[in-house]
């Protein structure tokens, strides 16, 4: 199964001189696709950190990557040059199709600086943009890199998802409470099967120690079978289990 990694790069949403948005909507769209999002990082324009977390992504062979600004044409925008690095070990050349798509929107103002977003790294196929003809573009159907604008970037997100990553089945969930600590659990937890998504979340009711137990899987009678199990084992523990 293809693991989800979001890089949303930009100093602003830092030192909140702009709000994220993005998380929020590539965490829903992955959802309601039945995708796995298991790594999410919001970084500052730096170089060494762009680069480091990109390698980091690399590294996981069935990672996939949606990554949210820094490809524009100022000092500050370093995506394409360090991806290009990063994912094929090349530096940037002109790509013709891109060339041509911004120089039709900007004609003459295409010169010097805006023609520079047709640098990019060799083998890049280009994402639509359905706000102007500037595209953002992508590598080997796993990397895919977009402006930091919503209204450009969630298009070219749901154009890819729809074409490479089909909709997986359902994830059932279950999720209860149990009276008690995780730690009173944990002889309970090891006993769940490896493939089944499970999380526990502590929490406190009043001076009272809870923890909240979900357990999911797209096999509905599997999920039954181990949230049974696990309410039985708890009860058994003299533990009183409540609906969340």
């Amino acid at each position: 199964m293809h693991h989800f990694y979001s890089v949303i790069i930009g100093t602003e949403l830092l030192n909140g001189r702009r709000v994220d948005k993005h998380f929020a909507f590539i965490n829903q769209e992955l959802q309601n696709r039945g995708l796995l999002h298991v790594g999410s990082f919001v970084i500052e324009d730096k170089p060494l950190l762009i680069q480091n977390c990109f390698k980091m992504i690399l590294n996981d062979p069935q990672s996939v990557m949606f990554c949210f600004g820094g490809i524009g044409a100022t000092p500050d925008d370093l995506t394409r040059p360090i991806a290009s690095k990063v994912f094929t070990a090349q530096p940037l050349s002109l790509h013709v199709k891109a060339k041509e798509l911004i120089e039709a929107q900007y004609g003459k103002e295409a010169y010097p600086h805006r023609v520079t977003m047709a640098m990019l790294p060799p083998e890049a196929e280009l994402l639509h943009n359905v706000v102007n003809r500037v595209p953002g573009f992508s590598l080997f159907q796993r990397f895919f890199f977009t402006p930091g604008f919503p209204s450009m970037a969630w298009p070219m997100v749901k154009e890819a998802l729809d074409q490479y990553f089909p909709t997986q089945p359902k994830l059932y969930s279950e999720s209860f409470i149990v009276e008690t600590t995780e730690n009173d659990l944990i002889e309970i937890m090891e006993a769940l099967p490896k493939e089944l998504s499970f999380s526990s979340l502590p929490r406190f009711v009043g001076d009272k120690r809870i923890a909240e137990i979900y357990i999911a899987h797209t096999d509905k009678e599997k999920v039954e079978q181990w949230s049974r199990y696990f309410k039985e084992a708890a009860l058994k523990k003299g533990k009183t289990i409540k609906d969340c």
